[in-house]
């Protein structure tokens, strides 16, 4: 089953430390989670880089915390590198989340993140 691969569950945990607004506020422990080369399609339909989010997201966050409101599963796509997939829910704004996670000397980061928002009971 590729949600049991260790790779798998080592993005899941990075991804689950993405959402923690601690780690959001801090420049630091976000840095360390996302990939030099960074890149995301927000569900605001923004385009962020690395040091854009790094500039961005620590003052942009508050203490509400998203609602993860599917199951993360995920899937190796090759010997370094991850896809997830996942729903979430903040103040009752929806999005499908897809991210790709990288193992780097550094551990597993984000490579790259898109999420799109829906509506309505789609899930």
């Amino acid at each position: 089953m590729p949600d049991r691969d260790p790779a798998v569950q080592a993005a899941i945990e990075g991804e689950l430390r993405l959402l923690d607004p601690e780690v959001r506020r801090s420049p630091e422990l976000l840095g360390a989670l996302l990939h030099p080369e960074f890149h995301e399609f927000g569900s605001s339909g923004s385009r962020w880089d690395r040091a854009s989010t790094l500039a961005r997201l620590p003052l942009d966050t508050d203490p509400y915390r998203y609602v993860v409101t599917s199951p993360i599963h995920g899937v190796r796509l090759g010997p370094d590198v991850v896809h997830l997939v996942f729903d979430t829910e903040r103040e009752g704004v929806r999005a499908h989340r897809s991210s790709l996670w990288r193992r780097t000397d550094a551990g597993w980061q984000m490579y790259f993140h898109q999420g799109t928002p829906y509506g309505g009971e789609e899930a």
